[in-house]
């Protein structure tokens, strides 16, 4: 049995950054990592992704983007070097091929078991990732084999699906993505939309990213929010990634022949069911849109920055006037589903008693247990928990915790 004091695992951003924050505080540490180093993003994204965060906003602690093009948006294998460059600039101690296969408690420690042996330590930090596997409903298993389902970790483009149509199942940022690109390659979709939330790519000038963080929109805390578990499971902004300033949203999306549908609620006897709550989640959307844009437009009043765009609001959210509840599959609409519907972290090796009724993993702002923590998930501590300028704070407020218990039980 090896022991260390101190066990990450995952070597994404979420682990590289909390490698970098123990090494600062000279806290002897090893990261494990079940592939490579930003395994996941090498792996497990479509091939035409790209972040949804400009490139400046690229920033680990000690190590920033420096390239010649800061406001474009890194591709999947930019992001890998990316994280490959950081974990070899910071000197972190990776060892990749070593896959976790269960965490214990064993007195005031932890057991760590691997494909590669057993460890002990003092302290883990669980940064694993947070979109390890997709939130397919269990409905799924009631739609026929002749549909295939897919989700966003194991598509990678649309030669990948057989010819026909396509379904794609959530709105959020991955569902107009997909749902534009899989259009683009000549076959029809259908867009199954649920809550989601509409932004503008660019605003006043302005990358909304930029005019987001700047008036602090993304900075909101733990403190500042009444329900935090709604919070964390809020959908991701309905944004792409490029230079071209394109607002993909619902109207741009049905511009271009998309079909769009309310919720995906059921399959019964062959035929898949929507709710007819679209122009409701489609209200909503806009609502919440608006709210932030007044606030941005506010925050700039408040500054008396001079942007070169006046403030606008934009048109509604057009939903047709009766949208499909129903949709028999023998029909031969659809021939393939995209489960666009969310993610969840995969944490079935953590065999403590530390989730709720509902499977989630109980924490308080990254703090699990005594010794035990988690780095990565959704508003950890921040509404910037996930993004790559903003796990680094988490880290540090971790580490920190982590060092002041160590002095107190050394006193």
């Amino acid at each position: 049995m090896k022991r260390i004091s101190t066990l990450v695992i995952g070597a994404g951003q979420a682990g590289l950054a909390m490698s970098h924050c123990l090494t600062e505080a000279s806290q002897p540490h090893v990261v494990l990592e079940r592939g490579e180093v930003g395994n996941s993003w090498a792996h497990e994204r479509w091939d035409s992704l790209t972040l949804q965060s400009p490139n400046w906003q690229s920033r680990l602690p000690g190590f920033a983007y420096t390239g010649a093009d800061p406001h474009g948006y890194m591709t999947m294998p930019e992001v890998r070097c990316y994280l490959t460059d950081y974990a070899r600039h910071i000197a972190a101690p990776v060892e990749t091929g070593v896959t976790v296969t269960s965490v214990t408690q064993d007195g005031s420690g932890y057991v760590v078991a691997t494909d590669k042996g057993v460890w002990c330590a003092s302290n883990v930090v669980v940064a694993s990732g947070a979109c390890n596997r997709s939130s397919v409903p269990g409905f799924a298993s009631d739609i026929p084999a002749m549909i295939t389902q897919v989700s966003p970790l194991t598509y990678r483009n649309p030669s990948d699906l057989p010819e026909g149509g396509v379904l794609v199942v959530g709105a959020s940022a991955t569902g107009v993505q997909l749902a534009e690109e899989i259009h683009g390659s000549g076959r029809p979709v259908i867009l199954a939309t649920g809550h989601h939330i509409r932004m503008p790519r660019h605003y006043r000038g302005h990358d909304i990213a930029w005019l987001m963080a700047r008036a602090g929109l993304v900075s909101t805390t733990l403190d500042d929010i009444d329900d935090i578990g709604r919070a964390r499971a809020l959908p991701s902004l309905q944004l792409v990634g490029d230079r071209s300033r394109r607002f993909l949203d619902l109207n741009a999306l049905q511009g271009m022949e998309v079909e769009v549908v309310g919720r995906l609620v059921g399959c019964r006897d062959g035929t898949l069911l929507f709710s007819g709550g679209l122009a409701n989640a489609a209200a909503l959307s806009d609502l919440k849109m608006d709210r932030a844009l007044a606030a941005i437009d506010d925050w700039v009043r408040q500054t008396g920055l001079d942007l070169p765009d006046a403030p606008r609001r934009f048109a509604p959210t057009s939903v047709p006037r009766n949208p499909r509840l129903t949709l028999p599959l023998a029909g031969g609409a659809i021939s393939s589903i995209v489960w666009a519907s969310g993610f969840q972290p995969d944490l079935s090796w953590l065999h403590m008693p530390v989730f709720d009724d509902r499977g989630r993993l109980r924490h308080d702002g990254g703090i699990v247990a005594p010794g035990l923590y988690v780095l990565g998930l959704p508003f950890l501590r921040t509404r910037r928990s996930t993004f790559l300028d903003g796990v680094g704070d988490d880290a540090r407020a971790l580490a920190r915790h982590m060092v002041e218990t160590r002095r107190r039980q050394a006193a």
